[in-house]
């Protein structure tokens, strides 16, 4: 089986002959001398010929060597053509570039961010769904999928790339409290009245932070369910139950009274927004593009 020419050393070697030296190859390829007089010996060694008859004054091409220079240098353009394109059509932002986004808090926190990127970007055609469906979106032949979490992310086949966290806080009305009690303990939730979620955050239990980080679950009494942060801010408000909004969603109603804001020794977890995209090798330039510009704008909002 003959030899395979390595690309890099091909380049070593036509730098060497157009520069005429050891040295002036190292400059330009900007590597060692050493290492460029290295890679030569060894393509000899692996075609078994000499291609550069060296001296101390003067270096001078063998035939073998100029018919390997006279061959590989088209060849070697042609590669390093065909490398740029690829890695410039790997930045341009060109193209389809299909994400989802979860409702309600999607358009709240990303729509202007999205718009402005697609202001930026011309020349992408970029289609946004709203949904909560989360992980089940990437399988929809989308390209990026914003989800948001509340505790450990489970394991999963995709990259998933922190965004933002959301402080979230224990709410209650006024004139619950006065029927239940102000609680004291997260487990006492096992059996209060709580709003809830039906399919986001996976209906997951109620889960606060412990002082070494760790997360605590509480399966609380959920006997109001919604998927809106909204709706359950508004159930909240009427006295239907505890609930667990964003701090920031909810602080004009705890700073008019119609909330109650209750700390216990175990801090609510942050809500968490991750962007997740396929296990690939190469991401997309645009799909790249996108998830920093999101973590960006948003790093400016939090």
């Amino acid at each position: 089986m003959r030899p395979a020419l390595d690309f890099n050393t091909l380049k070593v070697f036509i730098a060497v002959v157009e520069k005429e030296s050891f040295v002036g190859a190292s400059k330009v390829l900007e590597m060692p001398t050493s290492n460029v007089s290295r890679c030569i010996s060894q393509l000899e060694e692996k075609l078994n010929l000499q291609l550069i008859e060296r001296s101390t004054r003067h270096m001078k091409l063998t035939q073998a060597g100029h018919l390997l220079y006279t061959r590989a240098k088209p060849l070697v353009e042609a590669l390093e053509q065909t490398e740029t394109e690829l890695t410039l059509r790997q930045v341009q932002l060109k193209g389809p570039l299909r994400l989802c986004i979860p409702n309600e808090l999607g358009p709240a926190l990303l729509g202007a961010v999205i718009a402005d990127f697609a202001c930026r970007h011309p020349d992408l055609e970029i289609s946004c769904v709203t949904n909560l469906s989360g992980l089940e979106s990437l399988r929809d032949d989308l390209d990026l999928a914003i989800i948001v979490s509340r505790g450990k992310l489970d394991d999963s086949d995709y990259i998933a790339r922190h965004l933002l966290t959301i402080p979230c806080t224990v709410v209650a009305a006024p004139a619950l409290i006065q029927r239940y009690g102000t609680p004291d303990r997260i487990q006492q939730f096992e059996e209060l009245p709580c709003i809830t979620t039906v399919s986001a955050l996976k209906g997951a239990p109620w889960q606060f932070v412990n002082k070494k980080g760790g997360f605590e679950t509480i399966k609380v009494k959920g006997h109001y369910r919604v998927n809106s942060g909204e709706m359950a801010g508004r159930a909240a408000v009427a006295g239907v139950g505890f609930a667990i909004l964003a701090k920031q969603a909810c602080q004009p109603w705890i700073d008019d009274g119609r909330l109650i804001e209750i700390e216990f020794e175990h801090s609510a977890a942050p809500l968490q927004l991750f962007a997740l995209y396929s296990d690939r090798r190469y991401l997309p330039g645009k799909i790249r593009a996108l998830i920093d510009f999101m973590h960006q704008e948003l790093n400016h909002i939090s």
